[in-house]
């Protein structure tokens, strides 16, 4: 799968926002990681994080496999090639992060792995959300990349399944453009939950030029920034 700028601007996000919890350790799940990207990106700005990546097709799972085996946090970084679903893993994780399949119902590609990759068959969110719900620590965090469009379902299956929406970023192609992007981060339910805070970044400026924000996010991943 092709690595996009959204992804690359929610694993920059995340990874921002747990470095700024000062975790003394950080047990992860990403579930889904297709290429490993955001593995990788929450690997690199957070040497505490030890992260196990979960992803159902096998093409993708070696790839990745490839990917962290290339890189310099490969000690941290466990490929494993699970279905979400039944994955039983002996411990509960400090945080849980996945770019989910985006779609339920809308037109498909020809290809099998994108169709996995992009369409929630094989995961719907009501089977994420229960995933998340089943293996995240009562003080842990999750973050999750989604479609602005599916903004008020989420809001909903939140509820219903009684997770809290910590934090809310909007994000949008360009300052000309509406969102298209929702960046989550949410906790399970404490006593005195604290009001739902809401930020927005655009990724492009006027001068079609990255933004300063955006800029700040991924200056330590991309190498001409």
């Amino acid at each position: 799968m092709k690595v996009t700028t959204d992804a690359c601007l929610f694993g920059a996000w995340v990874a921002d926002e747990i470095k700024t919890e000062e975790l003394e350790n950080i047990n992860s799940l990403d579930i889904g990681t297709g290429t490993g990207l955001l593995a990788l990106m929450l690997a690199q700005k957070n040497p505490l994080a030890f992260i196990d990546a979960i992803e159902i097709d096998h093409a993708a799972t070696d790839q990745a496999k490839a990917n962290v085996n290339g890189s310099k946090w490969k000690d941290r970084v466990n490929i494993i090639e699970a279905d979400a679903r039944s994955f039983s893993p002996q411990k509960k994780y400090d945080l849980i992060l996945s770019n989910p399949p985006f779609y339920e119902t809308d037109i498909r590609s020809e290809s099998d792995a994108k169709n996995v990759a992009h369409h929630s068959d094989n995961l719907s969110l009501i089977e994420l959300l229960r995933v998340i719900k089943g293996n995240l620590t009562n003080t842990g965090s999750f973050f999750l990349l989604l479609p602005y469009k599916r903004n008020e379902e989420t809001k909903k299956l939140f509820s219903d399944h009684q997770l809290f929406i910590s934090k809310i970023m909007l994000m949008r192609q360009s300052v000309k453009h509406g969102y298209f992007r929702i960046m989550i981060k949410g906790k399970l339910p404490e006593q005195e939950n604290k009001e739902t805070a809401f930020d927005e970044i655009s990724i492009w400026d006027d001068n079609q030029q990255y933004t300063n924000e955006f800029a700040s996010l991924l200056k330590d991943y991309y190498l001409h920034l």
